[in-house]
């Protein structure tokens, strides 16, 4: 099986900083695409910001200028800095990772996710 574990979260006020974390373990041959998604209160999940094995990188508008997705191969790690923080970035973030095991099949695997709250 496969496991991703979050850290990072956290309060933090309006303007700034935090660095969530992803780690992948378990059974994996190679990792393919890594990406974060958050979910606010009463809103359905949506994509933050994707990055490639090669480190193609793609984001939400929203995030844009602010936010930077990284990755360490080696450690199957994904990264997700966060500047200038704004009250509407208040969510759970997931980090997912498309995992090809060493036998069975493809597939997406989800963290349990990290609270982050932008508050003064």
């Amino acid at each position: 099986q496969v496991q991703l574990v979050e850290s990072g979260g956290g309060l933090v006020q309006p303007g700034g900083s935090l660095t969530l974390s992803c780690a992948a373990s378990g059974s994996i041959f190679r990792i393919y695409d890594m990406g974060w998604f958050r979910q606010a209160p009463g809103k359905q999940r949506e994509l933050v910001a994707t990055i490639t094995r090669g480190a193609w990188k793609n984001y939400a508008d929203s995030v844009k200028g602010r936010f930077t997705v990284s990755r360490d191969n080696a450690r199957n790690t994904v990264y997700l800095q966060m500047n200038n923080l704004k009250p509407e970035d208040t969510a759970v973030y997931y980090c997912n990772a498309d995992v090809q095991r060493p036998t069975g099949p493809r597939d997406v695997y989800w963290g349990q996710g990290a609270q982050v709250t932008v508050s003064p």
